[in-house]
């Protein structure tokens, strides 16, 4: 049997119908990039999101770049995230001119850990940008403690995490502004790169609108300089059709998770991944940990049995080689750094078969025998 680690394609015929008439609309009217169904896109996603705005974007990594210049963050400034995630949260920092200050994650939600904000809090930090990582929420009550004690403002990184709640709501409502990718394998992708901005704040709202678009609010006349990160019609009209299945297929995640949790149970090497009290995992990913010594004969023992895996993410950002100029010794992070080379992601879809996720298992299993 093969399993692929996700199969677009197999989801893609499942509303084939409804998205080539989406796409066809827009190659009839043209309007390929300034079209209605942006807005319309919009008002949806920000609709399920529980925000009073969304602005949508070329990517996820725009985002995570408008977001910070609508909230001023500027070179000198400092802002707080995780090493625990892809590179674009920590790069996005540094489009600003901004430093990323990197804390530990908490042991068992892989996220990004309170207790160690405190100690990196200097006169120059402006922000804190949390991740949630693979459909797994922040502690956003916790985080926004220190926040305002200190006057800070929170920032989340959702791109891994539609669907993803947070004391019964969705998250990208709980920061400042929020930053989604619709990269094509997040749980609600596009069909190339697009990405949104979600907030409550109508100025920020504005700012990101004129950012994306050269830093206009009229044609041709600039006010601002700005950027090409406009998110094109084909793009948004795809998503609509998908946000209407997103709760649909969260939940069918869901199913494969417990299921995978179910039968993994018993395997001492195997740690399946936590869901704490305060969040609903939408399951982006299905990330499990075993023992450094044994993941990659593990990997390569399942890939030769017709099963595609993942490791999100083999190298810390701090000790990424475009990071070599901080200066981040290795050991500095220590919770990341060992995770990093425990951590291995199994196929984790929507269309996903309960005989595939047992056949995984099933390998698995054999493989620790």
């Amino acid at each position: 049997m093969k399993v692929p680690f996700i199969d677009l394609q197999k989801q893609y015929v499942s509303i084939q119908s409804e998205i080539d008439l989406a796409i066809e609309e827009i190659v009839k009217n043209g309007n390929f990039t300034f079209g209605d169904s942006i807005s319309t896109f919009e008002k949806s996603f920000a609709r399920f999101c529980g925000t009073r705005y969304a602005k949508g974007v070329a990517s996820g990594t725009a985002a995570l770049h408008l977001v910070l210049l609508a909230l001023g963050i500027r070179q000198g400034d400092e802002v707080i995230t995780v090493p625990n995630s892809f590179i674009a949260t920590a790069d996005a920092i540094l489009y600003t001119g901004a430093t990323p200050v990197f804390v530990d994650i908490d042991p068992v939600t892989y996220t990004m850990d309170p207790l160690a904000l405190e100690s990196v809090i200097t006169p120059r930090t402006k922000a804190i940008l949390v991740v949630h990582l693979y459909g797994h929420a922040a502690d956003m009550d916790a985080i926004q403690h220190v926040a305002d004690k200190y006057g800070l403002v929170v920032i989340e990184d959702a791109c891994q995490a539609h669907g993803t709640e947070y004391k019964g709501k969705h998250v990208g409502r709980f920061g400042a502004v929020a930053a989604f990718s619709f990269y094509p394998s997040k749980n609600l992708g596009a069909y190339g790169e697009a990405g949104c901005a979600v907030t409550d704040r109508a100025v920020v709202a504005q700012k990101i609108e004129m950012l994306r678009n050269h830093g206009q609010k009229k044609k041709y006349y600039h006010e601002i300089i700005g950027y090409n990160y406009l998110m094109d019609s084909i793009h948004a009209a795809i998503l609509s059709v998908k946000l209407r299945y997103l709760r649909q297929w969260v939940a069918a995640r869901r199913k494969h998770a417990a299921l995978y949790n179910t039968l993994l149970s018993g395997i001492d090497d195997v740690t399946c991944p936590f869901e704490a009290s305060f969040t609903k995992h939408s399951y982006h990913l299905y990330v499990m940990r075993v023992p450094c010594r044994i993941r990659d004969s593990l990997r390569d023992y399942l890939r030769k049995n017709g099963i595609d895996t993942g490791i999100h993410y083999p190298i810390p950002i701090h000790l990424q080689r475009s990071y070599e100029f901080f200066h981040i010794k290795r050991g500095s992070y220590p919770l990341t750094e060992r995770y990093a080379d425990e951590l291995i992601s199994l196929p984790m879809f929507p269309e996903l078969t309960e005989e595939q996720v047992r056949f995984v298992v099933e390998k698995i299993r054999t493989f620790f025998l």
